[in-house]
């Protein structure tokens, strides 16, 4: 009678904070998964007020003091130009996370749209599209990027173009499976009953309820994207100098590692550290939205 009771009350709770607070509620929970949205919404407010944290522009040259080690005018130090390290550090969370989210948003919308229309028709349409992702599933996503990348030639808009396209197959198949699995459910027969045209259907009941996982994917693909744009920066088919993206710094300061090592140090601990806080919420996101784990 107690358990009863007691999961009734909880059935209520739920109802009265809504499906985004009981996602918030249940993320709640997981210390990795926090930390992790911690470490975003930091680097978001760095990216978005980089010109008031910054100490100096990210493109200011001072030669007499190039290579300096850490100190309070120069907390992290100066490249091989006199630049501060902290201060492209901070402009270089701008660039990254643009990356991110943009080729995240490429991706996205055009695998769902490919993986929606895929599983919803089915027959010769999905075999079609699903061949031309395996095709393209067949080839490493980094080394797909770094043909897409050279074919484009460098920078900023060819980059995010590169590894958002690298990144479609992924979420193709992840929209297809949600979709086969939700097109035969009794709201769906309901939708064609009362005469909903087949875009509608798709737009507003099927992708809807395929959120959770394209959500979770969402996450960790920012993650993917800023790490293959780093990768793409340090073998310089991605961003270029002078401006300040974490793989780029990394591959201008490994000729001086070993006399300056801190000019890879600090962008590769800060390439590390946003990869990891975005698996930590992808991973709580995952849990958090499963719906076998609510209690």
């Amino acid at each position: 009678m107690t358990d009863s009771v007691e999961t009734a009350v909880r059935t209520s709770d739920r109802k009265k904070r809504g499906p985004f607070l009981e996602v918030l509620f249940r993320l709640r929970r997981s210390p990795l998964a926090m930390f992790g949205l911690t470490v975003i919404l930091i680097l978001i407010f760095v990216a978005v007020f980089a010109d008031v944290l910054a100490p100096y522009t990210y493109s200011k040259q001072n030669l007499v003091h190039a290579f300096e080690s850490s100190s309070k005018q120069f907390p992290l130090g100066t490249d091989e130009f006199g630049r501060d390290i902290l201060s492209r550090l901070i402009y270089g969370a701008r660039i990254s996370l643009q990356v991110g989210f943009i080729a995240v948003g490429i991706a996205l919308v055009a695998g769902g749209m490919l993986g929606a229309v895929a599983g919803y028709y089915g027959g010769w349409l999905d075999n079609i599209v699903m061949r031309v992702m395996d095709v393209m599933l067949s080839i490493p996503g980094i080394l797909l990027a770094i043909a897409i990348a050279a074919a484009l030639g460098p920078g900023l808009f060819n980059l995010m173009i590169a590894v958002g396209i690298s990144a479609i197959p992924n979420y193709a198949r992840i929209v297809r499976g949600s979709v086969l699995s939700i097109r035969e459910m009794e709201f769906i027969e309901a939708a064609h009953a009362v005469g909903s045209s087949d875009l509608r259907i798709i737009l507003k009941h099927i992708i809807p309820n395929s959120m959770a996982p394209i959500i979770v994917q969402s996450t960790l693909g920012v993650a993917y994207a800023i790490l293959n744009a780093a990768g793409l920066s340090f073998i310089g088919l991605g961003i270029q100098p002078p401006y300040p993206e974490w793989g780029a710094m990394l591959s201008g300061g490994r000729q001086f590692i070993r006399d300056y090592p801190h000019l890879t140090l600090y962008p590769g601990l800060t390439i590390m550290i946003t990869i990891l806080a975005l698996n930590f919420l992808g991973d709580g996101l995952r849990d958090a939205l499963d719906p076998k784990l609510k209690r």
